[in-house]
């Protein structure tokens, strides 16, 4: 089942968060304000213009977001805006989901597309040698006898499983490519090669939680498909794979073989 995950989810989860935090920013200042002024007479002005760069800076940064999803390309930060949804914001996004009935299993999808967004919009160009494909070890066929995690050239190229196919997808583009097992081999990964890119390929809770370990590398996440349930004979789709490097690469980096 091809999964298209929706920015606007994560979108309006923001817009509603803000709501709330702009509702209880106005509860803070309303409330010590006779307080405040019994103390000193200058205490609420003070008070007030905290306040309204704090409020500034929440609705800078949101109109900045949503300014460039929309437009296609870098405004402004992009890279500390994706560190701070990852960081700062996912986490909220979870709780609000919650409070209005949307699953965490779509906020995580709405997340990774809005992620892949924003370091599409950066325009981050990196060489082959430094791009790391890392895949999940679901994706190989379950039976299969051949122990690719630590080397996935292993592969015998049978064709039950995508492996033979990605093999060939990082030798035509000369990029690095992997398979781990679970989050901390997948961090071992990523220390040993110091990618400057990566694309992932994973589920949604494997995808948010190595795009937030892993920034401030940019990561373009790929939802793995599962007809066959979850971390089992998963599959992923080569051309999303192929685009996810594409985005990395430099012009003209793909080699005929």
């Amino acid at each position: 089942m091809d999964i298209k995950p929706k920015k606007r989810i994560f979108i309006g989860l923001l817009v509603f968060t803000c709501l709330i935090l702009f509702f209880l920013i106005f509860l803070l200042w309303y409330v010590p304000m006779v307080g405040l002024w019994n103390i000193h007479s200058s205490l609420p002005l003070l008070f007030t213009l905290i306040l309204g760069v704090l409020v500034f800076f929440m609705l800078s940064g949101g109109l900045l977001l949503v300014f460039t999803i929309f437009m296609r390309r870098d405004i402004l930060f992009s890279q500390k805006l994706r560190g701070i949804v990852a960081k700062v914001l996912f986490p909220f996004m979870i709780l609000m989901g919650r409070l209005v009935g949307v699953s965490k299993e779509k906020v995580q999808q709405s997340f990774v597309e809005l992620n892949n967004h924003l370091v599409r919009s950066n325009h981050h160009r990196t060489r082959p040698n430094k791009l790391l494909i890392l895949l999940p070890h679901c994706i190989q066929e379950f039976d299969c006898q051949i122990k690719i995690t630590g080397n996935i050239k292993n592969c015998k190229g049978c064709g039950k499983c995508e492996i033979k196919d990605l093999i060939e997808l990082s030798d035509q583009y000369q990029v690095n490519i992997a398979v781990a097992t679970g989050g901390t081999l997948a961090r071992r990964i990523i220390v040993e090669n110091r990618p400057e890119a990566i694309v992932a390929v994973a589920c949604e809770l494997d995808l948010t939680s190595g795009i937030q370990d892993s920034y401030p590398i940019p990561v373009i996440g790929i939802l793995n498909d599962r007809p066959n349930g979850p971390c089992i004979n998963t599959k992923v789709d080569i051309e999303k794979v192929r685009e996810g490097i594409l985005d990395f690469l430099e012009p003209k980096s793909p080699i005929k073989i």
